[in-house]
């Protein structure tokens, strides 16, 4: 396919750096729309887990939309939840009718805020999974891939056969088999991030009297079966979820399945065994000698109003109950001193600040369904 040969990245974060690096080298025009524009530089460096040096040139680096989407065939949003429905309305104006907009993360409900924003015409996709597992290292210069992926899954809002077209791009793009998915809720839904993360943290520090800690915790390394017992819970009620959604459950498996275990003792040892988890620690700040939860991390900003409440606005379209996933968010935004749920239902005054269906015009299931 020709596909396209321009490409906005919105976002200046690791996987910024790396796909505008990965793209440019490949021949295409890369523009960078970024808040921080004056501290790029013109060609970025990314060292791989393998010994390779990429390096890529950019055409624009540009705070300005008018100045990077306007002139791009592609816009890709490489930003976390929270900015996604600021970056579209701002492009808006600037897209054009042919001009395909995608997202590497999609469980923070990108395709129905784009779809709420940019309207019905408008063309979507988005990524099962992020490309690579990377890092920054020095912000607008320098970037390294940690890992790579060994396929890669797209879902769209598309023409007929254009899903098709797209997943060819990213293949030779990307030099990364990339397949189709059946619906864009097998991009969107997962017990990755929005579960993994809320339920390790909740079985790390529910049980704590204190906020003051003589050391970081490790975040997988010292998982426990409790932890898992939460995580386990919660996933029973995601896959209740799923079952009454136009979905191919094998896209999107249950924990336990995932990760080849059979209950809380084999998934504890599965998670502190996984080479890619050794040395995340947990968010804290020092102060003064004492280790304290850093509310500001990605953890609480992205995970819960733009991951786990996802799921639980979901489940409340349904009409469907979530006692563990409630306990879990109950628990969460007393320590956030934020208020989504009113008991167990969501009437929290910062319900606006997130990604849940309701905020986008979604009330009930087949709407989801026919995006």
């Amino acid at each position: 396919m020709a596909g396209p040969k321009s490409i906005c990245i919105c976002g200046g974060g690791s996987l910024g750096h790396v796909i505008a690096a990965v793209l440019s080298n490949k021949g295409y025009t890369v523009n960078i729309w970024t808040s921080r524009p004056t501290q790029w530089q013109s060609e970025i460096i990314v060292n791989d887990c393998n010994g390779k040096t990429i390096k890529g040139v950019l055409n624009v680096v540009s705070g300005r939309p008018e100045d990077t989407v306007a002139i791009s065939d592609m816009i890709l949003l490489c930003v976390p939840g929270f900015l996604v429905e600021q970056t579209l309305r701002d492009a808006k104006p600037y897209i054009r009718p042919e001009t395909l907009v995608g997202s590497v993360v999609c469980s923070n409900g990108f395709f129905w805020i784009a779809r709420h924003i940019l309207g019905s015409t408008c063309g979507l996709f988005g990524f099962q999974r992020v490309p690579y597992i990377c890092r920054l290292i020095e912000y607008g210069k320098s970037a390294e891939i940690k890992g790579y992926k060994s396929k890669l899954k797209i879902a769209g809002c598309l023409a007929d056969g254009k899903l098709d077209e797209l997943a060819a791009f990213f293949s030779q793009a990307f030099d990364t088999p990339t397949y189709t998915l059946n619906h864009y809720l097998e991009a969107t839904l997962t017990n990755s991030n929005p579960l993994l993360h809320p339920t390790r943290i909740y079985g790390m520090l529910s049980k704590e009297t204190t906020d003051a800690f003589d050391k970081e915790f490790m975040f997988y390394e010292e998982w426990d079966d409790y932890s898992s017992e939460v995580l386990i819970n919660c996933d029973n009620e995601f896959q209740k979820i799923l079952e009454h959604l136009p979905v191919k459950r094998e896209e999107i498996p249950g924990i336990l399945e995932y990760y080849e275990s059979t209950d809380p003792a084999s998934l504890t040892r599965k998670i502190r065994s996984i080479t890619a988890f050794k040395g995340i620690k947990m968010a804290m700040i020092n102060q003064a000698g004492k280790y304290y939860v850093d509310y500001s991390n990605r953890y609480f900003t992205e995970d819960i109003p733009f991951g786990l409440l996802i799921i639980k606005s979901i489940a409340e379209a349904m009409s469907m109950d979530t006692p563990y996933i409630d306990t879990l968010l109950q628990w969460m935004q007393g320590r956030m001193q934020k208020e989504y749920l009113v008991g167990s239902e969501l009437k929290g005054q910062d319900l606006p600040c997130s990604g849940i269906i309701q905020n986008f015009g979604i009330d009930n299931i087949r709407k989801l369904s026919d995006l």
